[in-house]
């Protein structure tokens, strides 16, 4: 039966959502592509707290549409109050085929295979099925199992998905904070800081250019900080609260990353963070401090972020499809909340047999690589849609006004880095667009069957 989700989320819950949906893979693997591009320790810096800063811009600038639209759905409502009903549509069709479950499949991925590294069983090299071109490994089978278990926790109700989320945000923030505890007292080196700062660099157009397009893995190492406007409908004060854990959690995040590199950085020679194996900066530099046994320190602490990370897109992402099949822009069945969970549980688990599918095609990198920029676009086109929403809503927009630094400062970066990823990296922005646009005519023929 269909009825109204329940708000029982706190400000801590909150929270929790945020800073653990961002946490994931990322920020141990990302710097060394960034630092093979930049080939600055200074500027590997600086793209971070440029991230940090974007990142912080944007989140404070859907404060003020979080707490004036309250309803779960996030973006999807907001692009559809905004403008209309059809870029709405495109929003959370892109979200269902790739941008939410694209990620989680990722993560869940890389949660088999970091456990590959402490139980070699779990492998992509050992096939159940090997069929032609058709490959089933036991890597996927247990990313699979990952997704399974996350979305039946979450379908038993909104506490068990919860406190989940709880148990592993703690974990891993407190993990990360460990990790720059560990750097700063038994492995940084001031001199190794000073050189990595002390190449040469020249600030040039090109150069800046190159900081747009190497931002791009920061940015999406913690693109996730709007996943808690999806659940709006679940949190209490949503008002007051979701503003304030989008700050928290975004704030907190952001110096986590920045310290976390800075300790790369006093480790580490750039050199070495360029070519660490398999990208895993992090397991190099605990390896530098505690010898073979830091690559399994990290593999597990991987595990824990990669988990949360899961736990916490599959919590938010159904509401979106719910919200959408509420309002019959969807699968009308995906509306219907368990009556005993109180939980969209269709809805949980057609996302969970999408993410399925995406693990069996094994390509969903490719697309979320693709979809990274049309993602980009969406965020550039919610935080114009503060000031439509100021003039078309007047009387409404009293519970929170940010001040207008703060989403100009985002629109003007965030559409850079767009012009300087269609020029640099046209192979991801055009099957980016397509897989966007293509939701128009599906958008047209389900308008059509719904009337």
């Amino acid at each position: 039966m269909t009825q109204n989700l329940k708000r029982t989320l706190s400000l801590p819950d909150a929270v929790s959502i945020v800073a653990g949906s961002m946490i994931g893979c990322g920020i141990f693997i990302v710097s060394a592509d960034i630092a093979r591009q930049v080939n600055s320790g200074l500027l590997l810096v600086l793209i971070w707290i440029l991230a940090g800063f974007i990142t912080l811009c944007g989140g404070l600038s859907l404060c003020e549409l979080a707490a004036n639209i309250t309803e779960e759905g996030g973006q999807y409502v907001y692009l559809k109050k905004i403008f209309n009903e059809k870029i709405a549509f495109l929003y959370g069709w892109t979200l269902f085929l790739v941008i939410q479950t694209g990620t989680i499949a990722a993560v869940c991925v890389a949660f088999a295979k970091f456990f590959g590294i402490l139980v070699p069983f779990i492998s992509t090299d050992n096939l159940i099925i090997q069929l032609g071109h058709i490959h089933f490994s036991t890597q996927q089978l247990f990313a699979i199992i990952t997704v399974l278990s996350l979305s039946y926790i979450n379908s038993r109700g909104i506490k068990y998905g919860i406190i989940t989320q709880n148990i592993f945000t703690i974990t891993k923030v407190l993990s990360l904070a460990a990790i720059v505890v560990i750097g700063l007292l038994f492995g940084f080196n001031a001199h190794i800081l000073q050189t990595n700062f002390h190449m040469p660099i020249n600030f040039s157009f090109e150069t800046i250019n190159i900081i747009a397009v190497a931002i791009v893995g920061a940015l999406f190492a913690s693109i996730t900080w709007n996943n808690i406007t999806f659940i709006a409908g679940e949190v209490k004060q949503p008002q007051k609260n979701i503003p304030k854990a989008l700050v928290y959690g975004v704030a907190l995040v952001v110096s986590l990353y920045l310290l976390m590199n800075l300790i790369y950085l006093g480790v580490l020679p750039l050199e070495a963070i360029q070519t660490a194996p398999q990208d895993i900066v992090a397991a190099r530099t605990i390896s530098e401090i505690f010898g073979t046994v830091g690559k399994n320190i990290i593999a597990i602490i991987i595990m824990i972020s990669a988990f949360g990370c899961a736990n916490g897109m599959i919590l938010t992402g159904s509401r979106v499809y719910y919200k959408m099949a509420k309002d019959r822009a969807f699968f009308r069945p995906l509306a219907v909340i368990n009556r005993q969970t109180k939980v969209p549980v269709n809805s949980l688990w057609a996302q969970c047999i999408w993410i399925c599918i995406l693990i069996l095609w094994g390509n969903y990198s490719e697309l979320l690589d693709f979809v990274i920029y049309a993602s980009l676009i969406f965020y550039i086109l919610v935080t114009t849609g503060i000031f439509v929403y100021r003039k078309k809503f007047p009387e409404k927009n009293k519970k929170f006004r940010i001040n207008n630094f703060f989403p100009i400062t985002f629109i003007i970066l965030a559409t850079y880095i767009v012009i300087c990823l269609s020029l640099y990296k046209p192979l991801y922005t055009i099957p980016g667009l397509l897989i966007t646009i293509a939701g128009i005519p599906v958008f047209h023929i389900w308008k059509k069957l719904d009337k």
